[in-house]
């Protein structure tokens, strides 16, 4: 769950989120907070080696799919750069295809794929609004059929902030 749009309808303004840091596009997991501070801790440690995105957030956001080799620096809640992740492998997957094994590489204890869709779709739908507005499309929402983009990664590099 990468946060390029964090804040929309919440606490966090969407454009104060970097999107590029010392020369690196950036990110931060999820919405800048607890759920933010858990997943950075967990790719620092080397549990989480995978995130997902719908992949309307990269249409929205007009930026590229992550693909093998791409390096992306990753902040804390405090905006502080914290790691540099490298892209081992990137696929495109409705959410219902998502497979067990990676739901347990995203780090955050899943049992199983059902336990992650259940998670995702809960933070997705948070975003509903911002998604329908940004596409011009008041009818969208999350489906079976919908499209995520599922990336492994790497740790390259902690960084201290």
């Amino acid at each position: 769950m990468l946060s390029r749009r964090a804040g929309y309808a919440l606490s966090v303004d969407p454009e104060s989120e970097p999107r590029e840091l010392l020369g690196l596009p950036a990110f931060g997991f999820a919405d800048p907070g607890p759920l933010r501070d858990a997943l950075t801790a967990a790719v620092l440690v080397g549990a989480k080696t995978a995130t997902t995105s719908l992949l309307v957030e990269y249409v929205i956001d007009g930026v590229p799919l992550p693909k093998l080799g791409d390096r992306s620096l990753v902040y804390d809640s405090e905006r502080r750069p914290v790691a540099v992740i490298e892209t081992t492998s990137s696929e495109i997957a409705t959410i219902v295809t998502v497979r067990d094994e990676f739901a347990r590489a995203e780090g955050e204890r899943y049992a199983d794929a059902a336990g992650w869709r259940v998670a995702h779709e809960h933070y997705w739908n948070r975003w509903l609004d911002y998604y329908r507005d940004r596409l011009r499309d008041p009818e969208f929402a999350l489906t079976n059929s919908t499209l995520v983009v599922c990336e492994r990664f790497r740790l390259v590099e902690r960084l201290e902030p």
